[in-house]
């Protein structure tokens, strides 16, 4: 049997999860978009052949779109039971995002070396961009959350 705080504490969970999902996809979309196609600075697997880098990109493409449609389809759930809490749901947005960016500034760049921002060129401002883009993110979407966490829906 659920107790009533239970039940008060799982909207609130449900407008994270679906704001980190969207800051996910956000981020993923922007990579892609921005620093794949249109600048062509890198694939997302970028130690094989072109056409090998530009099927990882499709497949990049779409993680980041499923991401997006999972965390629209919760959203459209919790606007139809009348419990979003947008503050707490942007700043699980920024979370997510800034979480992406930051996990593929370290992760992906540095340590598995599937790709780097930028080739050619000095990777030291390129990389303190991104990451601390990311950290400020991460930074204003806690803010949020920590600042929305007694939010409760209204009914």
């Amino acid at each position: 049997m659920n107790s009533p705080h239970a039940d008060a504490l799982r909207p609130a969970s449900r407008n994270v999860v679906s704001g980190v999902l969207v800051g996910i996809g956000i981020a993923a979309f922007v990579d892609e978009v921005v620093f794949h196609q249109l600048l062509q600075w890198h694939h997302f697997y970028d130690k094989s052949t072109a056409s090998v880098g530009l099927f990882s990109d499709g497949l990049f493409h779409a993680f980041g779109w499923f991401a997006v449609v999972a965390g629209l389809f919760l959203f459209a759930g919790l606007r139809r039971r009348g419990v979003l809490l947008p503050a707490r749901w942007a700043g699980a947005v920024l979370l997510g995002t800034g979480a992406f960016q930051l996990y593929d500034g370290t992760v992906q760049h540095k340590l598995l070396t599937l790709h780097q921002i930028r080739y050619d060129v000095e990777l030291l401002p390129y990389d303190l961009a991104w990451n601390s883009a990311a950290v400020l993110m991460i930074g204003a979407g806690t803010l949020l959350l920590v600042r929305t966490g007694t939010d409760r829906p209204r009914r």
